[in-house]
């Protein structure tokens, strides 16, 4: 029973060690390739893309932004947010200063985010593709608690079972009482005589 649990946590363990592996590669590759991402954490794209996506996006010249993109950005100041927000570009204006003035709007809401802003970097990161759920992963591992959970129980569960296993080999082997078995009848009615030595 205990090989067969051992079996179970062992290919659980590599399981996880792999889809944690994969999962690194793509994002340091993808920042090789000049990509960014982002972990979707809310509902507000919900039917494009859904919470627990990851997003990958390109840098883009801000005059070359469309309505249409999908960007992540910081809302500014007075929004109230302080978090990154990944909505649709549904509007673009020009400031008083000249600069393009956009308005968003995530596809699961009824209206605009209520503020127009500005970019005030070159370039900014537009979506090109998302893999959905891989996110969730990122979001779990977020709480210290669950990353305790994910990496300390399985850790815990094979030194337990490599500490049975030390004690066992440790501790003698109880040995099986053996019977004697008897000698063979004498040959011609008597025993065989041992050789005599000089």
């Amino acid at each position: 029973m205990s090989s067969v649990i051992r079996r179970i946590v062992g290919v659980s363990t590599t399981l996880l060690l792999l889809a944690v592996t994969v999962g690194s590669a793509a994002y340091v590759v993808a920042g090789f390739l000049g990509y960014e991402r982002y972990v979707i954490t809310g509902g507000s794209m919900s039917g494009t893309f859904e919470k627990g996506s990851v997003a990958f996006e390109k840098h883009v010249p801000v005059a070359d932004l469309q309505v249409g993109d999908v960007i992540t950005y910081l809302p500014p100041p007075d929004s109230g947010l302080q978090t990154l927000v990944t909505h649709r570009i549904t509007k673009i204006e020009t400031s008083s200063t000249g600069a393009p003035l956009f308005t968003t709007q995530g596809d699961a809401n009824p209206d605009p985010d209520p503020w127009a802003f500005s970019l005030v970097a070159d370039t900014q990161p537009v979506v090109t593709t998302t893999v959905p759920h891989v996110g969730h992963l990122f979001i779990a591992l977020a709480d210290p608690r669950n990353r305790v959970i994910a990496i300390g129980v399985p850790a815990a569960v094979i030194a337990l079972l490599a500490l049975r296993d030390l004690v066992q080999a440790v501790r003698p082997a109880s040995r099986a009482p053996q019977t004697q078995r008897p000698l063979p009848p004498p040959v011609g009615g008597r025993w065989p005589d041992r050789p005599q030595t000089v």
